[in-house]
């Protein structure tokens, strides 16, 4: 009990001064091309707090609750910042460091009896309302492995990395209900980071699994690959204004609070990228809107006051343990 109001009371220092509209996410424009080893966005220090390396040197991330544990998202991000990292320095120590993540999503995939194949979390998680039952799965975390793995493909031509990132897509076409990551909303397709119900539909989430689609996609030319690809921006374009807060920033899902700056910075990153992949003028619209450096001064002080009273109401409505 006194760890949790600790970690609460912590948590709301950060909020209230710490908040910081500018979050620094650099993009990367060579990504996207068919035999490209770049990814779309760097940050040195996105996803990479409170990771403990295994003697094998694989994360685990240290959670409040759960303890250490391995989470795909974090081994396949850890290994597309290193790549990043070789790719500007050409030191092979980071690309070793990439290959060795790669070996690890290689022998820990999931092959299910429907044929596809999965990277679970092996412990429950509480996301807003919506409580996931170890073991669980994530659209995000299939399409950022994918994305890993379609690269390292591209360096040795291993055909099973390209194999298993196929079956991967294979939960992109079924729903929720069928152990899938697919709901349907605005004449498309959302794919789900958290697929379990009341849905959380966090939006940087879904973006990035399109990404991955995106990834293998140019990779195989497959008309299969590029439907799904292709229905989840329908269904991006058909709900985004689900997701926007008076033309100046993102809720943080169904959860009723204000995007903190930096998943913020995400979505208007990702609705850009994907824009720019897909020509499309309305993603693009929205990642214009969202652009904190179009804030006024009282953009800004509209932006935090909302933030700290939704994040902290939304706190109260969570399940109590």
């Amino acid at each position: 009990m006194i760890g949790s109001v600790k970690y609460a009371v912590r948590a709301l220092k950060q909020e209230l001064f710490g908040f910081r509209l500018a979050y620094p996410v650099e993009v990367v424009e060579k990504a996207g091309a068919a035999d490209g080893l770049h990814y779309y966005l760097w940050n040195p220090t996105l996803f990479l707090d409170n990771l403990v390396f295994d003697e094998e040197e694989v994360p685990r991330k240290r959670y409040r609750a759960q303890g250490l544990q391995y989470n795909p998202l974090f081994i396949a991000w850890w290994g597309l910042s290193n790549l990043q990292q070789y790719l500007v320095t050409q030191d092979y120590e980071y690309c070793r460091k990439f290959l060795v993540q790669v070996q690890w999503l290689k022998t820990n995939a999931v092959h299910r009896p429907d044929g596809s194949v999965v990277w679970p979390c092996y412990f429950d998680w509480q996301e807003g309302l919506c409580k996931l039952a170890s073991p669980w799965i994530s659209a995000m975390y299939q399409g950022v492995v994918i994305s890993a793995l379609v690269r390292a493909y591209r360096m040795d031509r291993d055909e099973e990395l390209l194999e298993l990132c196929k079956k991967a897509t294979l939960v992109f076409t079924q729903s929720v209900e069928d152990g899938g990551v697919k709901t349907l909303e605005g004449g498309g397709s959302l794919y789900e980071e958290y697929p379990a119900y009341p849905l959380p539909r966090v939006l940087d989430g879904y973006l990035f699994s399109l990404l991955g689609l995106y990834d293998l996609w140019v990779e195989t030319e497959s008309s299969e690959i590029r439907g799904l690809f292709e229905d989840g921006i329908q269904g991006l374009k058909g709900s985004v204004e689900f997701w926007n807060y008076r033309n100046k920033w993102s809720w943080y899902g169904s959860h009723g609070y204000l995007c903190p700056p930096h998943y913020h910075q995400l979505n208007a990153t990702l609705l850009a990228i994907l824009g720019r992949l897909t020509g499309d003028e309305a993603l693009q619209r929205y990642a214009q809107l969202w652009d904190t450096n179009k804030r006024t001064f009282v953009d800004k002080v509209e932006i935090f006051f909302m933030f700290i009273v939704t994040k902290n109401l939304a706190r109260l409505k969570l399940p109590r343990n």
